[in-house]
């Protein structure tokens, strides 16, 4: 998400830097289809992946809600957030074996995080610091496998929705 990734990436700065990526191609600000995923995907997995997400259409969406789940994660909500709840579940329906966020929350909550409250830190504080930033309207062409770990955070292999320029995934 291009219109927010100075914000988040600006948190990454502040919280450990050691997460941000060198790599163009990552984008800190995003929003997770499905994490965890497969540690190390065969490409049988990474061609079911490819068939997904080229079946799903590019998605327009709005970010403007700011939104606090119960520990504390402040976050933009898309809107809408149908289309990403339901890649989500067709890739959980791929692979059974990768539940959302390990299953530790039963809903699927579609979401781009923006930071974590705190004493400094308020939906309100987060706001201020988006200025005019949000509202925003964007465009989600592609599904990235994002790699995260320290000083090597990277876009590992990449889909385009709707399957606009298909072919075989593009390694990095």
């Amino acid at each position: 998400m291009p219109a927010v990734e100075t914000f988040v990436r600006s948190r990454f700065e502040h919280y450990d830097r050691s997460y941000l990526s060198s790599d163009p191609a990552f984008t800190h600000a995003h929003i997770t289809v499905l994490a965890p995923f497969l540690p190390a995907p065969e490409p049988a997995a990474l061609e079911t992946v490819a068939a997904l997400v080229a079946a799903a259409p590019p998605i327009t969406f709005s970010l403007h809600r700011l939104e606090t789940f119960p520990n504390g994660i402040i976050y933009l909500a898309p809107e809408p957030a149908d289309p990403f709840r339901a890649l989500t579940e067709r890739l959980v329906a791929a692979f059974p074996q990768c539940p959302p966020y390990g299953g530790v929350f039963p809903d699927v909550v579609p979401h781009l995080t923006l930071d974590q409250h705190s004493a400094e830190v308020s939906v309100e504080s987060t706001r201020d610091r988006l200025g005019d930033t949000v509202p925003v309207t964007c465009i989600a062409d592609r599904v990235d496998l994002a790699w995260y770990e320290p000083d090597r955070s990277r876009v590992l292999t990449s889909w385009p929705l709707g399957g606009l320029g298909a072919g075989s995934p593009s390694a990095r």
